[in-house]
């Protein structure tokens, strides 16, 4: 799509993400959640530029508070397919629910900017012992954001294990460190860019890093049932998805006014803040180091191989 075709579509206000910019004839109507982070922006555009529609899918797109309420709902059936950490799909296929990843969506690398924990920026805290004892929050109990900032902490002289975490939406988590109710927290963009525009907190320290140089954080999933039942449509979808994120991968600029809307964030911060890196393959070796840690901190009982959880399709 060309920055002519995109312009047209933004003049219609991109009304909807959720739902179609044409009108298109789908084989299928696909039932898609995912909550607001920077990695949901391939997902957006290949709604909002039609790319979905010429593979013949009518995807519908719905926004949740967490990866684990997308995870739950695509488990109970009111979603076909969600995108989410990758940590609670890891937790219910240990538990034999029959998860399988479709595609990827965020992939860290290294001191990645796109996410980080903040404390305030007066706060005394800097290093992961100064936070035993604290109450941090996180979208969901177990979730990454937990799971990584225990493993920063542990790495950084503190013991987590003295520490207490709270659910809090993302959304909620800058008022509740404004108001001293939580000592820190972790957010990835656009929430930490709008947190940091504030001048009112500071990053502590990038909890990634304590995981792996390099894994997959987010991605999309289905269950096997549904998978085996509409595996053209699924591999379509995926070839979307990867057609979506080699286009913004190289145009970051121009996805702002897609994604804004579905954020609720000023265009302004996102055009400055660093956006999140991609992956364009499912790749073993980066979704092996999330079900060690999964491991490392309770959340299954023993690790096992990342191939049993990867869906495959023909290209």
């Amino acid at each position: 799509m060309n920055r002519r075709d995109f312009s047209a579509l933004t003049a219609l206000g991109l009304a909807g993400i959720a739902g179609p910019v044409a009108a298109q004839s789908a084989s299928l109507a696909l039932r898609v959640g995912t909550n607001a982070a920077d990695d949901v922006t391939p997902l957006l555009w290949a709604k909002a530029g039609g790319l979905f529609g010429k593979a013949g899918l009518d995807v519908d797109i719905e926004k949740l508070t967490s990866g684990s309420a997308v995870t739950s709902a695509v488990i109970g059936g009111s979603l076909d397919v969600g995108r989410s950490s990758i940590l609670p799909l890891i937790s219910a296929r240990s538990h034999g629910v029959a998860v399988m990843l479709v595609a990827p969506a965020e992939l860290t690398v290294g001191e990645d900017p796109s996410g980080g924990l903040i404390v305030l920026k007066d706060s005394p805290i800097n290093t992961g012992k100064d936070l035993n004892g604290q109450t941090l929050a996180s979208p969901s109990l177990k979730d990454y954001f937990e799971i990584s900032t225990r493993a920063w902490i542990d790495a950084n002289g503190g013991d987590s294990t003295t520490t207490k975490f709270v659910e809090l939406p993302i959304a909620s988590d800058l008022a509740a460190l404004l108001a001293g109710r939580i000592a820190a927290v972790g957010l990835p963009n656009p929430f930490l860019a709008n947190a940091l525009a504030t001048g009112k907190v500071r990053v502590l320290g990038r909890p990634n890093t304590a995981i792996a140089n390099r894994f997959l954080v987010t991605g999309y999933f289905a269950l096997e049932d549904y998978i085996a039942q509409h595996r053209d449509a699924l591999a379509k979808f995926a070839r979307s998805l990867h057609d979506a994120t080699v286009y913004t991968g190289a145009h970051k600029a121009e996805t702002i006014a897609v994604v804004a809307p579905f954020w609720g964030v000023d265009p302004a911060i996102l055009a400055n803040m660093p956006r999140a890196t991609e992956a364009l393959t499912l790749d073993p070796k980066d979704v092996q180091p999330m079900i060690d840690v999964a491991a490392r901190y309770g959340l299954i009982d023993k690790p096992f191989k990342a191939e049993t959880m990867i869906a495959t399709f023909p290209r």
